[in-house]
């Protein structure tokens, strides 16, 4: 069969552009490295907790053996083992004293499958970022080249937020937002009070609040507060490649899946320079096989991506396909996770609320927007919320049975709120990818290997995030009891990203303002890898909005007979 496009990769980004390239017309094939999964026969999200195996635990030894880095994430249990890629066969080399996480999916729709859903635009400040303060190279593009097209992803995906006017966190188009409970009304009113410059609002979440027409008719339906998204949504009310893109595409006639296909690399013609065809590697038979087609959307992943480009080299591109600029690989960010603080929290002893909310509180960032910053540029939100502890963990207390057990079912336990910081990582090219001189994968291609680590203007943002995560609390009330002492491992944000970045120069930069090669007319790449800085947003809600303006670009070329 004769394809027009060929997408590589399946998750967030690779389903929205075969969904934009199909409903445009093109006869569309989909390369996915890892398995086929049916959402009817392997979310296990229907299931009780005594029915999950061994409490939802992994023994330990398997863990160690096949998943040591996967299971680091927070999302990585019994329920979902099956999605994640398995570090025996797809590892990555990073030095003993720089650890790097990249945590894999290994199935149709990829990460789309257990992300958060958090939610978030970038603004004119974060694309006006690096030409402000020199690090990094300038972005092509700023906040109304993309306003349209995060208007047109979030009308399809559904995000459930409020609009707040902030210069820093456009605003968007939202389903009714998620309520806080009423600690958290507590907590925002004390903090918005206290802190003028700062604001508390419900976290913008993927999940459908309230179903519209255009997402019942992919068969999709309202979120049912049950929190446990991660194992994949039977429902559909989370945003995922397998519920909402790929099923879109699919009703068009014109998409056609391929899984466990192992992309070896890009074939190129040279002549032209253009792509002519992709090299595969079956996972199961390690047979070898090639696509052709006439555009390529390069959609692996920020680590895949630069994978395949540098595994591409060939004799008039010796540093790999589209790196000329020795930029592939390059400026890898990710942004910093895991610096929580935890405090006991004043709140109302006769209130509780309804459900598991896909979703919890947000604190947009105020460093370097309308409260200055101390030794640093670039600045932080906060990801958190407010609960207490239920009859559940109550109840479950060693000891407790009987009648002491049904007394502690009616007793709810104090409020706790935990507020953690995900700060920006500056572009910096010596953070990067590079492929192992030596080590091999299974399929005999060359091991990815990871130099990263976080430089001085971080760790002086690190001190902020912490001391200003303190002072709201304490100002509400709250008694801090924990505060994490580092960041988290790099990687584990989930956030990785910049490794072939846009730029308006070819000679520092891998893409143009469409996400085109410089160098390759035919090939667009729109994952992570395309981010010329990070923000300090959760940046997913960015990638699909730049597949999209891309597809439509590409499309456009393809009629004008410039591809």
């Amino acid at each position: 069969m004769a394809f027009d496009a060929i997408v590589i990769g399946s998750g967030m980004s690779g389903g929205i552009a075969a969904k934009e390239l199909t409903e445009r017309g093109l006869k569309v094939l989909v390369i996915e490295r890892g398995k086929m999964i049916d959402p009817a026969k392997d979310y296990m999200d229907h299931l009780m907790p005594w029915e999950l195996p061994n409490n939802n635990q992994m023994p330990e030894a398997e863990v160690a053996e096949h998943w040591p880095m996967q299971s680091m994430c927070y999302a990585f249990g019994a329920a979902t083992s099956k999605f994640f890629a398995k570090d025996s066969e797809q590892p990555l080399s990073t030095p003993e004293d720089k650890p790097f996480a990249w945590i894999k999916g290994d199935h149709l729709g990829g990460r789309s499958v257990m992300w958060g859903r958090q939610t978030y635009r970038l603004s004119d400040i974060d694309f006006g970022a690096n030409a402000k303060d020199g690090h990094g190279v300038d972005w092509p593009i700023r906040y109304a080249d993309l306003k349209p097209w995060y208007d047109h992803i979030e009308e399809f995906i559904g995000v459930a937020g409020s609009n707040e006017g902030l210069e820093q966190l456009p605003d968007g188009k939202f389903l009714p937002a998620f309520e806080l409970n009423d600690a958290e009304k507590q907590f925002k009113a004390s903090v918005e009070q206290k802190f003028p410059g700062r604001k508390v609002i419900s976290g913008r979440v993927a999940n459908l609040s309230k179903a519209q027409p255009q997402h019942e008719e992919l068969g999709r339906t309202s979120c049912q507060a049950r929190s446990i998204c991660e194992r994949g949504c039977r429902f559909g009310a989370m945003h995922s490649s397998l519920t909402s893109s790929l099923p879109a595409a699919q009703r068009t006639g014109n998409l056609t899946i391929v899984t466990d296909a192992i992309v070896h690399s890009l074939v190129q013609d040279p002549k032209t320079g253009r792509i002519t065809s992709v090299k595969v590697i079956d996972a199961k038979t390690n047979e070898g096989r090639t696509y052709e087609a006439k555009l390529f959307f390069l959609n692996a992943s920020t680590l895949g991506s630069a994978q395949v480009l540098l595994n591409s080299a060939n004799e008039a591109n010796p540093r790999g396909l589209a790196n000329g600029s020795d930029q592939v690989g390059r400026n890898l960010m990710d942004h910093m996770y895991g610096l929580a603080t935890v405090a006991a929290f004043p709140g109302p002893e006769d209130s509780y609320y309804h459900g598991r909310r896909p979703t919890g509180i947000y604190i947009p960032r105020f460093r370097n927007v309308t409260e200055a910053a101390d030794g640093y540029v670039r600045g932080f939100g906060y990801q958190g919320g407010v609960s207490r502890v239920g009859w559940r963990q109550m109840a479950l207390q060693p000891g407790v049975v009987g009648t002491e057990i049904k007394a502690r079912a009616h007793t709810l336990g104090p409020w706790t709120a935990m507020i953690a910081g995900f700060g920006e990582v500056l572009p910096n090219p010596d953070n990067r990818m590079t492929l192992h001189a030596t080590r091999k994968d299974k399929w005999g291609i060359p091991v990815p290997h990871v130099e990263y680590a976080i430089g001085p203007n971080e760790k002086a943002m690190i001190k902020h995030i912490f001391d200003d995560a303190r002072a709201m609390l304490e100002a509400a009330g709250g008694q801090v009891i924990l505060q994490t002492k580092e960041p988290a491992t790099p990687g584990l944000g989930i956030h990785e990203m910049g490794s072939a970045r846009m730029g308006l120069d070819p000679k520092t930069s891998v893409l143009n303002k469409f996400n085109q090669a410089h160098e390759v007319a035919n090939l667009f790449i729109t994952d992570g890898s395309a981010m010329t800085s990070s923000g300090c947003q959760n940046p997913s809600l960015t990638y699909m909005a730049l597949s999209a303006r891309a597809a439509d670009h590409a499309v456009q070329l393809l009629k004008e007979g410039q591809l």
